[in-house]
């Protein structure tokens, strides 16, 4: 299953290294406590929107660890 702008951030983070991608990336949702309510809601494209993360590197990157 590859990772998509609308995979949610429960999906990605139930592969063990995603979280250090994220991290790289400084995604912000990682140290919210209310995101971890709404972690199956949360969808990658919507969340780099937000906060002007690189999206294409965000998504290869990911892919890439998760093969």
């Amino acid at each position: 299953m590859a990772i998509t702008e609308e995979t949610t951030l429960k999906e990605i983070l139930s592969h063990p290294q995603a979280e250090k991608i994220l991290t790289k990336y400084n995604l912000p949702c990682l140290s919210c406590p209310m995101a971890s309510f709404e972690m199956d809601k949360l969808r990658i494209g919507m969340i780099a929107e937000r906060y002007e993360l690189n999206l294409e590197g965000l998504l290869k990157e990911l892919n890439k660890v998760i093969k």
